[in-house]
């Protein structure tokens, strides 16, 4: 076995210790974990390895083990914490001979798998798991990427255990998203919605609006959503690479995008695709029917003439395991959904892309996680914060995920660059993020 490789000995094999084993080591570590139950190999074994479980097996590296990777099905967790190198640790050892004092595993599990997500709780008003529920926000960890930290404990743990052991260098990355839900505010809206509005501006004595209105049907003016050429101009100056995700849906409460059919639309998506990645932006009202969700990314498919594999769910609105199965079974591989809309941070407690696993039915899915750390929205509408509070926010969040060699994701939208309104100053927070993102 390789140096590239880590034997892992252990009397259970799970599809659950399988999957968080592969998500640290070989996502995270850099290393391809393999197993063996067999005493006898595991002690010939001179690579690098370590035993897991209730005791160890001699005087080799081991790490205690909790139940929760052996269970079946979804039971409560009766999480107690300790201090471990300044941020909060659970599933707590009761062996001083483990490497470390929690199953930092089973830990891992718990957070990645979002296992919390799937006990009874109270939703927000649409219908999403609220940030506040969470164990990263009530022990105070939701800004820390608690997980690629242990990955780095691990990985110093067996650095001194293994004197050859030479980990992979993990470098940042920075790839900013932005959300089409309305690709213009004004035009291209179709005649009943563009007399409805101008009626609704005038008769509400909303001059200003009105006269801006008017202004861009008339193609005096730029329409104030279209901020797409300066969008351009960054991705060319700092060579950033940056994903689209476009909504296709019908015209709903909360889908209000320029409908599919338009040309002016369409040539947009095309434009967008030859600058960056484009993926779906699956409609508020396809969360729950997965018949729509498909009709849309036909809508995608037939405009880009080519299968898509991103996602992002409009609203963020993300049920779990449903939302996931939904994707998996339409060829989606790649979902960026893994976020909060309350609050900025690390939802899964990790700023590394991760497959999902299905708890339901205890299974490890090919269908990779992307987690993003803030959305424009959450800064100044939930948050209230205002500009300069929030670049320092995201200063501070790219900080965490660059101490830790991940992949930072921000979540913006082309109606907030327009700076206007009460995003006035929000222009200048996402040129600073840019630019504090391609800095090494």
């Amino acid at each position: 076995m390789s140096q590239s490789s880590i034997l892992i000995y252990t009397t259970k094999n799970s599809s659950r210790s399988r999957y968080v084993f592969r998500a640290i080591f070989k996502f995270i570590v850099g290393l391809e974990p393999q197993f063996t139950s067999d005493k006898f190999l595991f002690g010939r074994h001179r690579g690098i390895k370590f035993s897991y479980g209730k005791k160890p097996i001699g005087n080799e590296l081991y790490f205690y083990a909790a139940d929760i990777l052996f269970e079946g099905g979804i039971k409560w967790q009766d999480l107690k914490f300790i201090d471990y190198q300044g941020l909060p640790a659970f599933f707590l050892s009761p062996r001083s001979d483990s490497a470390m004092p929690f199953d930092v595993f089973s830990a891992t599990f718990f957070l990645i798998s979002r296992y919390e997500e799937y006990y009874p709780h109270l939703k927000d008003e649409h219908k999403r798991f609220k940030a506040s529920q969470s164990v990263a926000f009530q022990q105070q960890f939701l800004q820390e990427p608690i997980v690629n930290i242990w990955a780095q404990n691990i990985t110093e743990i067996l650095k001194l255990k293994f004197e050859d052991f030479k980990p992979k260098t993990s470098h940042f990355k920075f790839i900013p998203t932005i959300d089409i839900d309305n690709a213009f505010s004004y035009k291209e809206k179709g005649f009943v919605r563009v007399i409805s509005g101008l009626m609704f501006d005038f008769f509400n004595l909303k001059s200003g609006r009105f006269k801006e209105r008017f202004k861009v049907l008339l193609h005096r003016q730029k329409d104030p959503y279209d901020t797409y050429d300066y969008q351009i101009e960054l991705i060319e100056k700092y060579g950033i690479h940056i994903i689209y995700f476009i909504l296709l849906g019908d015209y709903g409460s909360f889908d209000k995008n320029v409908p599919f059919q338009n040309k002016a639309l369409r040539s947009l998506v095309k434009f967008l695709d030859d600058y960056g990645d484009v993926g779906i932006h699956p409609s508020y009202a396809s969360n729950s029917k997965p018949n729509m969700f498909k009709t849309e990314i036909g809508r995608l498919q037939h405009i880009l003439n080519r299968e898509i594999y991103y996602s992002r769910q409009h609203f963020l609105k993300l049920t779990l395991p449903d939302t996931y199965r939904n994707l998996i079974n339409n060829d989606i591989t790649h979902d960026y959904t893994m976020g909060y809309a309350e609050v900025a941070g690390f939802r899964a407690s990790i700023c590394t892309p991760f497959p999902f696993f299905d708890l339901d039915q205890d299974l490890a899915t090919n269908l990779i996680l992307h987690p993003f750390a803030l959305m424009d929205g959450t800064l100044c509408e939930y948050m209230k914060l205002t500009p300069e509070q929030a670049i320092k926010t995201i200063f501070e969040l790219i900080a965490e995920v660059k101490k830790v060699g991940g992949t930072f994701i921000p979540l913006w939208h082309n109606s907030t660059l327009n700076d206007e309104g009460e995003y006035k100053g929000w222009l200048d927070v996402y040129v600073k993020m840019v630019e504090e993102g391609v800095k090494m």
